[in-house]
Formats: structure tokens, C-alpha cells, sequence
């Protein structure tokens, strides 16, 4: 599903424009080892790269068990192509000692960016405003406009405010979290995540970081009348959470027919922001009502 939605903590960070998936943990980042591996070494089999690596340097495997007093390596939720999985991820002291056994001339400016990133999470929690600050010089290196951007994090909060009520109400797997999301997005565009990604031609890119200005407000509208339906009618447990899911979406859903039906033209487009499109981008599907 590749939605920021069982983890709102889950976040993508940028080292010389290339994409590392971290996450928080007790506070603290943690990264996913195999795109550290990857920006380090531009492998192309960074699992491969890091597995040789294990072998080769007995110390470095012993690190991986917590050995010499480095927490070891945990399988933690991040953002992947079939969804949010559990990724091999260490902290930032960890990462330390994985860059001593690569040999990179990235591993020094690599170091610097780890330790400023370190600090921007301590500055983050004293002065939370500050991590929608970073987000946004985040989407306006990639080249996003700013009008979008300022709907996109509207909607990181409307979906965080909503995940909030699934972890206090009884849903809290992975799998939980995407069933509800496939809710909503049927009844608002008559597709379910991955069916959505396909007309967009997306593979590992996050679905809401390629949608237009209409689509993200319906999505916020969607989402935040699910919420309001989980408080108003005090849901707890998946089939009533299940049930206001598909009755939020479906809120947004007659606001999208009712739009196309006034301007003559479909709501759901094929464009996205990759950069450059990869491939053409497939023909849209037929919505269901």
C-alpha cells in the first residue's frame, strides 16, 4: 500500500538526493540498513552487498547481535512496495560502525549528514512544528509547487489524526491499517491502493506524493469524515471500524462523481511527479459505484 499509515513516524530522508527510509523508535531514528548500504556502495544487490560483508568481518556480524555494546539491528515498519513491512533497520550508532567496514568515498560526508540528522530529531521534540518545517523543504527539493505541497501536509496531518483513532479504537497491525485505507479509497475513487498506484504507474513511490490537487483534498475529506464517524459513533473494533471506513469514503466518493459529473472530465489522473516519467502512464480503469 506504501501509505505513511500504520507508522506516521515513517518518513523518507534525502543523502545527495538519494532516498533512505527511516523511521522513530523510542524517539530515535532508525534506518533502513540496506538503503545506507545502497547510497554507500551504489550496489545494485545492496542485501547481497551487506550479506558478503557480514561474512568478511566477523566484528561487523557480531554487531549485529548487539555485540561490543551497539544495540543490534531491528526489524522495524517501513514504507515498501506491497505496503508498510518490517525492515532490517539500525540507529544511528549502529550505522557508525556499518560505515567502518565500507570502503566509500561517501562515508565521511555520510557521517556529518548522520550526526545533523541526529540533532534534528532533538530539536523535533523540543518543537514538534519543527518536523512539518523539514518535510516541506523536503517537497520543495523535489521540485513539488507550492500550493500542493501545503495540502500534502494538511493531509499528513488529517491521516495522522485518523491512524490515531485506529491505534485507540482496536486496529493496530499492518494488515489492519491497509484494509481499512482499501476502504476508504474505494468508496472515494473506486480503487483500492495498489489498483490506484497501477493507473499512476508507481512501484515503490508513495501514492499520495503523486496525486493532484483534487485528489489529495478528497482523500483529506474521505479520511476526516471517517475520523469524525469513529468519534461521533464511538467505534471500537475492525467490523465498525471497517463499516465507517466505507462510509467516510463513500462521502467523498459522491463528491468526486458529483464534480465530474459537472466539469465532463474524470478525477482520477494518470500523471504523477516522478522526474523524468518513467513509463507512459496506463490507461485509467473504470471506477465502480
Amino acid at each position: 500500500m506504501n501509505e505513511p499509515s500504520s507508522s506516521p513516524e515513517a518518513r523518507v530522508a534525502l543523502f545527495q538526493k538519494r532516498e533512505i527510509r527511516r523511521t522513530l523508535h523510542n524517539n530515535e531514528w532508525w534506518f533502513a540498513i540496506v538503503d545506507v548500504v545502497a547510497v554507500l556502495t551504489d550496489s545494485t544487490n545492496p542485501s547481497g552487498y551487506l550479506k558478503d560483508m557480514r561474512r568478511r568481518d566477523p566484528s561487523l556480524a557480531e554487531g549485529f547481535k548487539g555485540g561490543g555494546q551497539i544495540a543490534p539491528p531491528l526489524a522495524l515498519e517501513c514504507a515498501t512496495p506491497g505496503g508498510p513491512q518490517k525492515i532490517l533497520c539500525w540507529n544511528i550508532e549502529g550505522l557508525f560502525r556499518l560505515i567502518q567496514s565500507i570502503p566509500s568515498p561517501k562515508a565521511e560526508p555520510f557521517k556529518r549528514w548522520l550526526a545533523h540528522v541526529g540533532k534534528d530529531r532533538i530539536d523535533e521534540i523540543e518543537n514538534p512544528e519543527l518536523a512539518m518545517a523539514r518535510m516541506q523543504e523536503l517537497y520543495e527539493k523535489k521540485g513539488y509547487p507550492k500550493e500542493w505541497i501545503d495540502k500534502r501536509l494538511r493531509g499528513i496531518a488529517v491521516r495522522q489524526d485518523l491512524t490515531d483513532e485506529w491505534k485507540n479504537r482496536g486496529s493496530r497491525t499492518t494488515v489492519e491499517y491497509a484494509i481499512l485505507t482499501n476502504e476508504i479509497m474505494q468508496g472515494a475513487f473506486g480503487l483500492k491502493v495498489e489498483e490506484y498506484k497501477q493507473v499512476k504507474d508507481l512501484e515503490r513511490e508513495n501514492l499520495r506524493d503523486h496525486m493532484t490537487d483534487i485528489e489529495l483534498i478528497l482523500t483529506m475529506l474521505a479520511e476526516a469524515t471517517t475520523t469524525k464517524l469513529h468519534r461521533d459513533r464511538d467505534s471500537q473494533g475492525m467490523v465498525p471500524l471497517k463499516k465507517d471506513a466505507q462510509d467516510g469514503g463513500a462521502v467523498a466518493g459522491r463528491t468526486r462523481k458529483d464534480i465530474e459529473d459537472k466539469s465532463g472530465k474524470p478525477v482520477i489522473s494518470g500523471g504523477n511527479f516522478k522526474q523524468p516519467p518513467a513509463r507512459k502512464p496506463k490507461k485509467l480503469k473504470e471506477t465502480r459505484d
